[in-house]
């Protein structure tokens, strides 16, 4: 048997590779969109990919099934469980609870597993003919290594009212027959640490069947599950917005995108007259760069392993932008954008010939000028991080307005006031601090050390 677990850190993402070197066949389980990666290894290993599925309808990121398929002729195979409301509109072989995926020999059994979503499957894989026994299971997001996929992303991302509860009670009754498979079967998630499917995922890649009933929570409510349910339910982190819209695009016919596209280089003039068309920039430099002088108007999205989250929260799907990168950057970003459905590239400008341009620069603070304004009625303070970590610990007097839908709520802001945001290390208020500017407030200062230094230094917080 060949495997192979292939992690996208920018999304926390995981996706495997599973061949038969007997018979040159192999599987794709969860494709991200950029398919190029499953081919090269397929090809280097001397293997055809032969069959593609997917663990449910994901909202983290545009599964690139589709393109892949196109590209080999591989039949998809994909979940028909759930009901008429959770069902794939594009053609597609169904599978439900029992069913089996044969790859030479190897035997993939689909376990109906509803929480997360109400139409989630697993896969045991069987390695035959050295074992009648499964070996691994691919739980996509319903068991991750210390902690279980969340069931409120359809009602809190994608609108769906009422689900949160039923789908935790479905979880609890999923994690109850997953304890019964065997202590030995390696356990293979659909994402690690950093993503927002969950909240506390470990950053190893993979577990066993025995050691998540030991360490894992959801594994030491055997007789609770309203305390379950409760403990589920509690202290989700912020869905991003891009969410719904993965929801939508992974379950219906849309455009493929079956290799990394490249981008135009925009002189000066070009980019100026997309500023005055009102066309976003996004600056991806580092933080510390932008500070130092950026275009008026653009966003600071830096390119990170959180440059595709934040320009989920905060980019049109509808409306193109143009990015602030290197050419040596762009197909790195290019690939981060398209994995969320970020087609809308207009161009780049290179970050090297900003010089040409009138820039700005941003109000960066330290903690003792900081420390100057907590407490004066002139002052709005305004932690940017999400709301479990504001509640976990913050500095007396701070609002909490959350940088990812900090757009919709500039009007919690006043005008008149000194506006001073941090968040708990720098980069979030960075983001937050551009998204200000563009929205018109000019009495803003960012204290770039956050919650981190401030904790460091030995300085009060309030819970």
């Amino acid at each position: 048997m060949f495997f192979q677990h292939v992690y996208d850190k920018s999304l926390a993402q995981g996706s495997y590779l599973i061949g038969c070197q007997a018979t040159g066949e192999a599987i794709v389980i969860d494709a991200k969109r950029d398919v190029d990666t499953y081919l090269q290894i397929a090809e280097v290993n001397n293997l055809k990919i032969t069959h593609i599925t997917e663990t449910h309808i994901h909202a983290d990121f545009l599964a690139g099934s589709r393109e892949l398929a196109a590209l080999t002729g591989a039949q998809i195979y994909l979940s028909d469980e759930g009901g008429p409301d959770w069902q794939y509109e594009f053609p597609h072989k169904g599978l439900k609870h029992g069913d089996k995926i044969k790859v030479g020999n190897l035997t993939l059994q689909v376990l109906h597993t509803p929480g997360h979503t109400p139409e989630s499957i697993s896969f045991l894989l069987t390695d035959h003919p050295a074992t009648n026994e499964p070996v691994m299971i691919f739980t996509g997001d319903f068991v991750f290594v210390g902690d279980i996929g969340r069931p409120d992303l359809l009602e809190k991302a994608a609108g769906y009212t009422g689900t949160q509860e039923k789908g935790a009670h479905e979880m609890y009754a999923s994690v109850k027959d997953f304890a019964q498979l065997p202590s030995f079967l390696q356990v293979w998630p659909g994402h690690g640490a950093g993503s927002a499917c969950g909240k506390a995922l470990g950053a190893v890649p993979s577990s066993t069947v025995g050691y998540e009933k030991t360490r894992n929570w959801a594994f030491q409510y055997e007789n609770d599950e309203d305390g379950f349910v409760e403990y589920l339910l509690e202290g989700q982190p912020e869905p991003p917005k891009y969410f719904a819209m993965m929801k939508k695009l992974n379950k219906v016919e849309r455009p493929l995108l079956t290799e990394v596209p490249k981008h135009t280089e925009l002189s000066s003039e070009e980019l100026t007259a997309a500023l005055q068309n009102g066309v976003t920039v996004v600056d991806t430099r580092n933080k510390t760069d932008f500070a130092n002088g950026f275009i008026p108007g653009s966003l600071n999205i830096q390119n990170n392993n959180s440059l595709s989250t934040w320009a989920g929260w905060l980019l049109d799907y509808k409306k193109s932008f143009i990015l602030i990168a290197e050419e040596g950057d762009m197909e790195e970003i290019t690939r981060k954008l398209m994995r969320i459905g970020l087609d809308n590239i207009q161009g780049y400008f290179p970050a090297g010939k900003l010089s040409e341009l009138e820039l700005e620069k941003a109000d960066v603070i330290d903690i003792e000028e900081f420390k100057s304004y907590i407490g004066k009625p002139e002052v709005q303070i305004v932690d940017v991080r999400g709301k479990s970590e504001y509640d976990a610990g913050h500095v007396e007097g701070a609002e909490n307005n959350f940088v990812g839908t900090l757009p919709d709520h500039v009007d919690k802001l006043s005008r008149d006031k000194q506006v001073v945001i941090h968040c708990q290390a720098g980069d979030r208020s960075s983001v937050a601090y551009s998204v200000l500017r563009k929205n018109g407030f000019r009495n803003v200062k960012n204290y770039s050390g956050g919650m981190k230094e401030w904790k460091e230094k030995g300085n009060p917080v309030v819970s």
